[in-house]
C-alpha cells in the first residue's frame, strides 16, 4: 500500500507568537524532528505544508513543501493543498498520514505502527490515541481522499474520525498530548522533558 506523509504546518502559531516550528527541543528545532520522523520511516512521498512562517521555514526544510496561499482560513486548507498536491504528482497513492509539526515525541516508529495497524485491522483509518482522545498523527486510505479534500474551514479531519467509528483503529502514541501552542506549553516541555 503506497502510503505518503503530509506534515502540516500552515499555522501562524498566533498564541505563541513565533514559528513554533522552529523551537528547540533536545537540541534540534521541532521541524527537525518531524522531518527526520518522517524521512527516516521509509514512507514515500513525504510533504511538508508552509504558510504563516512559510518564509522562516522553507530553507531548513530537507524535504518538498508546498506554500499554502489560503492558510488563514484554517488548517483544512491545509489538508486539502497538501493531499491535491500529492495525489497530483503520485495518482497511485493508497494512503496518507497526516502529521503536524509541534508534536516533539513523534518518530518514525510511529508513523510505522499507523501503517502496520492499518494492515492487520483493515480499517480505514488508523488514529492516534492520547490523553482520552483520538488525533495526529492519523492514517487514513484512499477510500477518505475525497471527503478529505471536500474539508472546509477550521475544522480539520477529526470529524471524518468521528463520523466513521465502526472503520477507526487506533494506537497508543503516549507522548502525543504534548503538543506546542503557548509558551507556557514550550516552558513546561523543556522543564519536564529535557
Amino acid at each position: 500500500m503506497k502510503t505518503g506523509i503530509i506534515m502540516l504546518a500552515g499555522g501562524n502559531s498566533s498564541r505563541l507568537g513565533q514559528a513554533k516550528q522552529l523551537l528547540t527541543f533536545n537540541g534540534k528545532q521541532l521541524i527537525d524532528i518531524v522531518t527526520e520522523a518522517m524521512l527516516t520511516s521509509g514512507f514515500s512521498p513525504v510533504l511538508a505544508v508552509l504558510g504563516g512562517h512559510a518564509g522562516q521555514l522553507t530553507a531548513k526544510l530537507k524535504i518538498d513543501f508546498i506554500i499554502n496561499q489560503q492558510w488563514e482560513a484554517g488548517i483544512s486548507t491545509s489538508i486539502v493543498a497538501g493531499l491535491s498536491a500529492m495525489l497530483q504528482s503520485n495518482p497511485d497513492l493508497d494512503g496518507v498520514i497526516l502529521s503536524v509539526s509541534d508534536q516533539p515525541f513523534i518518530s518514525a516508529a510511529v508513523f510505522k505502527t499507523l501503517f502496520e495497524t492499518q494492515q492487520i485491522s483493515g480499517k480505514g483509518i488508523v488514529a492516534s490515541q492520547y490523553a482520552s482522545t483520538m488525533g495526529t498523527p492519523v492514517l487514513f486510505t484512499k477510500k477518505y481522499f475525497a471527503p478529505l479534500l471536500a474539508l472546509s474551514g477550521n475544522s480539520g479531519a477529526k470529524a471524518i474520525i468521528v463520523e466513521n467509528p465502526n472503520d477507526v483503529a487506533t494506537i497508543a502514541f503516549e507522548m502525543g498530548h504534548i503538543d506546542i501552542d503557548t509558551m507556557a506549553d514550550y516552558t513546561n516541555l523543556t522543564q519536564q522533558h529535557t
